[in-house]
């Protein structure tokens, strides 16, 4: 009987100066996160070349809309993120989750840990997710956070930024990334943002879109995201 034909799975790994850095003289908190050892590449199993794959029916209704998953209006100012995820080719993907966390208006998250001495919104949890469209296209609403002192630390504050956490056609292209708004004059002192390779700054800060705003309603930016390889947003 013949052997069975083993299936080989051509990957390609990224460059480790894609990433920021493990351990940060700067960030305190990569302090005691920071491995110890030297990390060893394993490879890649099926399951993580593979999966996840995702449908509408991961989706609750408003789950793209922050500003409608309560009664009333939370307090704050109204945008609009948009934009295209990419595979290292340049290719849209389709069906790719992104879910997104944020602090309120007032620079507060809806956590128990969060003890930050700011009001909490009844209106804003700060919690949603989208699916990229078929050719990789995404777009929710939200409000703009607010800036937020970082805890047990003297006069550190985080510029306003939204988190994503997206996932692509395998394990393997999930992405965990911060989104930054244009101008923010927090930027240039926050080390989680310069933590980050400086060639790939830039890829973290939205761009004011105008032609996407809608009048008297919601200010709108663009973020598009690239999964894996050289031009990948960063971490």
């Amino acid at each position: 009987m013949d052997e069975p034909r083993q299936t080989l799975f051509e990957y390609e790994r990224e460059s480790l100066t894609a990433h920021p850095t493990a351990y940060s003289e700067n960030y305190l908190f990569t302090h005691k996160r920071a491995p110890l050892r030297r990390l060893h590449a394993i490879a890649p199993t099926l399951t993580e070349l593979t999966g996840p794959s995702f449908g509408a029916e991961v989706l609750n209704e408003c789950d793209d809309d922050l500003t409608r998953q309560h009664e009333g209006d939370p307090i704050g100012e109204r945008i609009i993120v948009w934009g295209e995820v990419r595979d290292e080719d340049g290719v849209g993907v389709p069906s790719a989750l992104i879910e997104i966390w944020q602090a309120n208006a007032a620079g507060r998250y809806a956590h128990e840990v969060d003890v930050h001495d700011a009001p909490l919104d009844p209106n804003f949890t700060g919690r949603g997710r989208v699916l990229t469209d078929a050719a990789g296209w995404y777009r929710f609403t939200t409000i703009k956070p607010g800036a937020y002192p970082v805890g047990g630390l003297d006069n550190v504050w985080r510029p306003s930024h939204i988190h994503l956490s997206l996932f692509g056609p395998s394990l393997l292209s999930r992405l965990v990334t911060q989104m930054y708004f244009p101008g923010d004059p927090l930027l240039p002192f926050d080390t989680i943002f310069n933590t980050a390779p400086e060639h790939s700054r830039d890829r973290m800060i939205a761009s004011l879109d105008r032609g996407a705003t809608r009048s008297e309603w919601a200010v709108a930016y663009r973020f598009d995201i690239v999964l894996r390889g050289r031009r990948a947003s960063a971490p």
